[in-house]
């Protein structure tokens, strides 16, 4: 395992770290963790070399940090450093910040938690926790010695990323989506050389966009990656353009089969800073743009479509189904549409009222396509 600085903190991260949030299940239940599995596959990753875990109050239905607390028994807790984050969804006022960091640390069984993260913040989280005053509440724990280290992982726009680390001068850790197909999607490429500016550790999540980055090349892809020198399958193309980053301190996986946890540690001992040449870094935005090319519906997420009168949201249905198409991931993308979406926004609310199409500057014919995602997508794989 290769290690790579974090931040300015005088300690070296694995360049591979492991997200605790796609375990193996139990007759496909997410709070039902199939746990003699995954015990051995944690246990096997920190043992290869993995001394950064993640995880967080949701994961799992909650079930995540207990099965942290179980791996790290037998003298495992001392080789790794644990990341979990604040539910900022859930805080609704101060007390709350106390409450649920007093149950995360009971769910852990620890005293402190190296790295504390207020979770998925976006708008309307980042509104509410500074109206409960939270950066005095960090300053009170980590003088109290509960939280070492402090941070976010982010879900919105560059502008808000931006904010954030400028309003406070402790943060420690940023966590972010980023692969070689999000190079500019919410803080971006930018974003992260703002924040490794800054002097804060850089922890990427989704390398392989949720998965779909881990499918067979299609066969435009394929020509692209022809043209290189060095064979490498889906996992390690994508790992490898992060890794060459140095910028970024981790990469987080999450490893859902023993299989993927070797794997992947064998390609992460492979890889290191600056080692892809210019014309090597211009194959990855060659393949992007040959990703993009399977597109079907032509959308570009501008809005104008935007506000659908009866709440279909069309871009993110666009998107879905795009998605699918491009890395061949219908079963992904399907179980998405029926379970994640939430109805009022799918493409079967659709009452074809055509208001949306004259706005549309990609003259898409918005309603044969929405009904086409909901044909494709609403059939189980």
């Amino acid at each position: 395992m290769k290690y790579r600085k974090f931040g300015t903190l005088n300690w070296r991260v694995s360049a591979l770290g492991y997200g605790i949030m796609r375990m193996p299940l139990i007759d496909n239940e997410r709070g039902i963790i199939d746990e003699e599995e995954s015990l051995l596959m944690i246990r096997e990753g920190i043992d290869r070399g993995i001394n950064y875990i993640d995880t967080a109050y949701p994961y799992h239905n909650g079930q995540s940090e207990p099965l942290v607390a179980k791996a790290l028994k037998d003298g495992y807790r001392e080789k790794v450093r644990i990341a979990t984050k604040l539910p900022s969804m859930l805080i609704e006022e101060r007390a709350d910040l106390d409450k649920y960091l007093n149950e995360q640390l009971e769910r852990l069984e620890c005293s402190y938690i190296d790295f504390y993260l207020l979770h998925a913040l976006n708008e309307v989280n980042w509104k509410k926790l500074k109206e409960v005053d939270i950066f005095s509440w960090l300053e009170e724990k980590k003088a109290e010695g509960i939280i070492k280290y402090t941070g976010f992982s982010f879900h919105d726009e560059y502008p808000l990323f931006k904010e954030i680390l400028d309003s406070y001068d402790q943060w420690d850790i940023c966590q972010v989506q980023y692969n070689f197909m999000d190079k500019d999607y919410q803080a971006g490429m930018k974003g992260i050389r703002y924040a490794a500016a800054k002097g804060l550790a850089v922890v990427v999540m989704e390398p392989l966009k949720g998965g779909q980055l881990a499918y067979k090349f299609p066969d435009s892809v394929q020509d692209v990656w022809g043209k290189s020198d060095h064979f490498a399958g889906p996992v390690e193309r994508a790992m490898a353009w992060l890794w060459n980053q140095e910028e970024v301190s981790v990469v987080l996986s999450g490893m859902s089969e023993m299989e993927h946890v070797i794997a992947n540690a064998e390609i992460a001992d492979m890889h290191d800073v600056n080692e892809l040449s210019d014309e090597e870094l211009e194959l990855y935005d060659d393949a992007a743009d040959a990703y993009r090319a399977l597109s079907p519906i032509p959308c570009t997420e501008c809005g104008e479509c935007m506000p659908c009168p009866y709440g279909v949201d069309i871009p993110k249905n666009f998107e879905l189904y795009n998605d699918a198409v491009m890395y061949g991931s219908y079963d992904q993308c399907s179980e998405i549409y029926r379970v994640w979406f939430d109805p009022k926004v799918r493409a079967a609310k659709c009452t074809e009222c055509g208001e949306c199409l004259p706005k549309c500057p990609q003259k898409i014919k918005i309603i044969e396509s929405l009904k086409k995602v909901d044909r494709e997508l609403e059939k189980e794989i």
